[in-house]
């Protein structure tokens, strides 16, 4: 095994070796900007409060950035490893929720119930951990399917704020380190922080920054990197019970949706403070300096009376700013996208294919549509083969998601009697509520064909339905202007998603969740809190009214199928996706334009979540805020449960349609039990989970 270990900026550095002042500051250059950020936020608001800054109001900003300050630390060492952790908001959440039923009590009674809180934590991080690092699976996708179960269980525990936590605990954590200059917060975080020294020096620690630098040479030099992966997403899940706990003393009662404003807004913690995306280089000091630069950003906000309907604005732009600014010092990796992106305008305005840039290397232009049949009298025999092959590979993906689905129509006409399997009106229902799934099907499963993934849907969603309300006010007349309006703005979130995945180089999961923040920010300001007016009679009478014995919308289903077929499967554009998918790399050797298809690929995401908020704000006659949110979740589960591979490149129309069939049919089923409606999110993840366990790529 090499005496050489992996340093916190992802280069080998032997033992006992010095850093120069120049490496020193290329060290620490993380952590030097997330404290130069705080000292010039920190100017700006003692210039522009109207009273003195005292210790008071150190204090207390100390206090209002511990949640965020701890649950970006869990985040932070997750992404350290190379990882995506979206499940921490709702552990947090959890915890919250627990705190009220188990920190009661004699005081030991209470610390115990702590202590048992942050263990659950943790073990839902093994939960989390084993599933990736057993399986072998994207800690995206896992990790989104455990956030929604989390959530359904903490609204199954308690479905709207209320309770309290034992005196004595609260007491505690509220009480002053030093008296009338410091809160207990920042012992806290004193303490994180020595955790975090403590963890950074031990061989996990080090194993930490390797299998995010380079996971493949850690494995190869000896590093446990299955248990240590673990032992990352179950520390991680600790620290963020550890949040749920602070907020649990400083409200002193429990909210089941507390952690979901902070998705956002802990991601952008974590890059402003230094740490790499993608993994290998960074630490928690930084993060815990970039969360207090974030409240200040509230602060001065509220100084200058902005309305806070532009907070997640600021944040979503910090999380860009700070990805992008974060590249500065990789300079291999950021001349090359710099070369890539004038390389890609270049075509563009030329239209021309772009070059690879390799010398000597030709260019070889073509698709699949350039291939001509060979006649070939050694061919003509194995017709049956192929059609076998084919088909193996349909029931292998594909029918699965059909056979499910026509279970849980039997498992309906059980429960509710065999009258309902013959009413029309089932029917109409099932396949207009379909029609929503499989068109969010058509955009994300496009995106996932090419290895990203659009976390924009929920708000765009929203904002869409917001607008057709607010443009239209119920009348027709304004639709015929009103629609087009909102299809283009969504075409521009996909413009804004794709630009940022193809020119500026950033992870998609970045690129969208800023978007979605963006996106919610500007429809609260749009709306003011509140959406006003109704969706035109046109639109509400598409979803609703009947035409024979099923909706308008249900007798559209197979036309939206034909077209997602004709798009995916039997045009160049589809061509170009499956190509992207496999490997970019092929697919730009073979002349297709990878960052114009991606940027399609995403302009088509957001046009369908668009035509669904349209066809949501009809089907309820109205917009509300948050009328998205269910559906970010089903996008991806109607992908995966419909055979597609989540790393992209495989993947068929037909089992997406079959997807969305299949959790239509079941959320259908639940909704006319008494069970709550959390269980439809536990059932989802759960359904994601297994289909991604089974459907994945066993290669390697």
């Amino acid at each position: 095994m090499s005496n050489a270990i992996a340093s916190p900026d992802s280069e080998i550095v032997r033992p006992g070796a010095r850093l120069g002042l120049g490496a020193r500051i290329d060290h620490y250059r993380g952590l030097i900007i997330a404290i130069g950020a705080l000292v010039a936020m920190l100017i700006a608001w003692i210039a522009l409060s109207a009273t003195p800054v005292g210790f008071y109001d150190v204090g207390s900003l100390i206090s209002s950035a511990t949640t965020l300050a701890l649950v970006a630390i869990g985040q932070t060492i997750v992404v350290l490893s190379g990882g995506f952790d979206l499940s921490a908001s709702a552990v947090l959440s959890l915890a919250n929720v627990l705190a009220v039923r188990f920190v009661h009590g004699t005081p030991v009674e209470q610390w115990a119930g702590a202590a048992l809180i942050i263990a659950i934590g943790g073990g839902f991080g093994l939960i989390n951990g084993a599933l990736i690092a057993w399986f072998r699976l994207q800690s995206i996708v896992v990790t989104l399917a455990t956030m929604f179960m989390v959530q359904g269980l903490t609204l199954l525990i308690q479905n709207k704020p209320g309770g309290s936590v034992g005196d004595q605990f609260a007491g505690f954590i509220t009480s002053d380190l030093i008296p009338n200059k410091l809160p207990m917060s920042a012992g806290i975080l004193i303490v994180a922080l020595l955790v975090w020294a403590f963890v950074r020096r031990t061989r996990f620690g080090v194993g930490l920054y390797a299998i995010g630098s380079e996971p493949d040479s850690a494995y190869a030099n000896g590093t446990p990197v299955t248990r240590y992966r673990i032992m990352t997403y179950v520390l991680a899940g600790m620290f963020y019970a550890a949040a749920g706990l602070y907020v649990s003393a400083q409200t002193g009662s429990a909210d089941p949706l507390v952690g979901r404003p902070l998705l956002l807004s802990m991601f952008t913690a974590v890059v402003l403070g230094g740490t790499w995306l993608g993994g290998g280089r960074g630490g928690c000091v930084g993060t815990v300096f970039a969360a207090m630069t974030l409240m200040l950003t509230v602060n001065i906000m509220l100084v200058l009376n902005v309305s806070a309907f532009f907070t997640t604005i600021a944040e979503a732009v910090i999380l860009i700013l700070a990805v992008l600014g974060s590249s500065i010092g990789k300079q291999s990796a950021a001349h090359e996208s710099a070369r890539h992106a004038l390389q890609w305008m270049k075509a563009w305005r030329t239209g021309t294919r772009a070059q690879n840039g390799r010398s000597g290397a030709r260019r070889v232009s073509f698709e699949v549509k350039d291939f001509k049949p060979i006649a070939n009298t050694e061919l003509s025999g194995r017709w049956l083969t192929d059609w076998i092959e084919r088909n193996r590979e349909w029931v292998k993906y594909i029918v699965p998601a059909y056979l499910l689905f026509l279970g849980v129509i039997a498992v309906t006409g059980f429960v509710y009697g065999p009258g309902v399997l013959v009413s029309a009106n089932f029917y109409s229902s099932l396949l207009t509520l379909a029609l929503f799934l499989a068109i969010l099907g058509l955009g994300q499963g496009a995106v996932i064909l090419t290895g990203g993934l659009d976390l924009s849907v929920p708000w765009l969603i929203t904002m869409s339905g917001v607008l057709l309300t607010g443009l239209t006010h119920g009348v027709n007349d304004a639709a015929w202007w009103a629609v087009p309006a909102v299809l283009a703005a969504g075409l521009l979130v996909g413009l804004f998603n794709g630009i940022g995945v193809v020119m500026l180089g950033l992870p998609p999961i970045v690129v969208t969740l800023a978007a979605n923040g963006l996106l919610q920010g500007l429809t609260l300001i749009y709306c003011n809190g509140s959406p006003q007016g109704w969706a035109p009679p046109a639109i509400a009478s598409f979803t609703n009214d009947h035409v024979g014995p099923l909706s308008l919308a249900a007798w559209s289903v197979p036309l939206v199928l034909a077209i997602a077929l004709l798009l995916l499967h039997r045009t160049a554009f589809g061509r170009r996706v499956y190509a992207v998918g496999n490997s970019p790399a092929a697919a730009k050797l073979s002349g297709v334009r990878v960052g114009a298809t991606l940027i399609a690929v995403y302009c088509l995401s957001a046009l369908c979540s668009a035509v669904v908020g349209l066809l949501l704000a009809g089907f309820s006659n109205q917009a509300f805020l948050g009328m998205g949110d269910p559906y970010l979740l089903p996008s991806i589960a109607v992908v995966v449960v419909g055979g597609a591979l989540i790393t992209g490149g495989r993947g068929h129309y037909l089992g997406v349609f079959g997807g969305a069939l299949l959790l239509t049919a079941l959320g259908t089923l639940l909704a006319g039990t008494t069970v709550p409606p959390a269980v439809r999110d536990i059932i989802n993840g759960l359904v994601v989970l297994a289909a991604v366990i089974t459907l994945r790529d066993r290669k390697g």
